[in-house]
């Protein structure tokens, strides 16, 4: 049997690209179809697999400026050929989904986000003062269509089973395809946060400067409380997020993970400041130890909990500012145990395990032999 992996754009590894390099551990022998791949950008394991790219790679500058060639992604995403291929599991935070199978193939999409740019996160993206006037009235001219497309592609008859990341995920779904998922969230790699916990002054925050994840209210948060906070990252928002930075905001830029780990470690807590479809970062804080300050809102509602962190809401400065005070001066104490077991529930294997059963259960109901796929998934597992 032959077996495609479909996934975005490979130009980074972060959490979705952890989660397709999970994928393709489950299915050896497996190829890859995607709009955009660059070199050197990905881990071995991914740079191993035999890899399609669409013909988005061959515009000048793509590599560098992908995402405002928006408009031409379905289109790009339907020209790749897996007429051959038996299994599909696509990786889609945006139209990976949109590839074409044979009517007898079973395609089993794991869902980030619905097209996120287009659908919940739109204003976020494209609201005033988040992009210039140009770029937001071609988004709002391209939305209707997008949507459209975007519905039209997760339907039944080509996508088997939707299977969202988190339950916050999964009414976003239903509210945009009108189609229950099955709920499998991803996972964090305990094996990188060993070291010993030795909590510093310093709070913390680690992803990209993207608008949805309110950096910006953190930065002004610690800005009135005069608290030390490291930031880990780069981003479209990166300059704005600078241009705000007080005396006690320090930018680490892009850092390794070995020195992620140690931040994690080193920190007196972890700042989740966004409403975000899962949320790897705080896992990892919790893996290392320490507690987890995050807006009651998405994904960290699923990971965090009154035992490994403090909530804070609404999404203000001052209720920010309160939840802070809570870690700062005490009165909330967190257990590094207590966030290390949390965290030790999201594995790898238990991921994959469950990914698994789903993808069984998809193959079974759509009648066939599940000797080839239970082979296949042996090797893997």
């Amino acid at each position: 049997m032959k077996i495609a992996l479909s996934h975005d754009w490979l130009t980074g590894m972060r959490g979705g690209e952890y989660v397709l390099e999970a994928i393709s551990e489950m299915f050896p022998g497996a190829e890859l179809f995607t709009l955009i791949s660059i070199p050197g950008k990905v881990s071995a394991r991914l740079e191993a697999i035999p890899t399609h790219v669409s013909w988005l790679q061959r515009i000048p500058g793509a590599e560098k400026k992908y995402r405002t060639l928006l408009p031409l992604m379905p289109a790009a995403i339907a020209s790749l050929k897996l007429d051959d291929f038996d299994l599909i599991i696509s990786s889609s935070h945006c139209v990976a989904k949109g590839v074409r199978k044979r009517n007898d193939a079973v395609h089993v999409s794991y869902v980030h986000a619905p097209m996120r740019y287009m659908w919940a996160r739109f204003d976020e993206y494209f609201g005033p003062n988040q992009a210039p006037s140009h770029i937001r009235l071609a988004a709002h001219l391209c939305r209707p269509f997008l949507q459209r497309w975007d519905r039209r592609v997760s339907n039944r008859r080509r996508v088997d089973q939707l299977v969202a990341n988190s339950t916050y995920i999964a009414r976003q779904v239903h509210d945009a395809y009108q189609r229950d998922s099955r709920v499998v969230h991803p996972f964090v790699d305990i094996s990188r946060f060993g070291a010993a916990r030795r909590p510093g002054s310093k709070y913390l925050i680690v992803g990209a400067f993207a608008p949805y994840k309110r950096v910006d209210l953190a930065i002004e948060a610690f800005n009135r409380l005069e608290l030390p906070l490291q930031i880990v990252g780069s981003g479209q928002d990166e300059k704005k997020l600078r241009a705000i930075g007080g005396p006690t905001i320090e930018f680490l830029g892009t850092r390794s993970n070995e020195e992620i780990a140690e931040l994690y470690s080193t920190c007196k807590a972890y700042v989740f400041p966004g409403a975000e479809d899962f949320g790897i970062t705080p896992l990892e804080a919790m893996c290392a130890g320490a507690p987890v300050i995050a807006f009651a809102e998405g994904g960290a509602l699923e990971t965090v909990t009154e035992r490994t962190g403090v909530f804070f809401s609404p999404q203000t400065v001052e209720s920010m500012i309160d939840a802070i005070l809570k870690i700062e001066y005490g009165a909330v104490l967190i257990h590094e145990s207590d966030c290390r077991e949390r965290a030790a529930v999201f594995s790898r294997g238990r991921f994959q395990r469950e990914l698994a059963a789903v993808i069984r259960e998809t193959w079974t109901a759509a009648g066939k032999d599940t000797s080839d796929l239970e082979s296949v998934m042996r090797r893997g597992l």
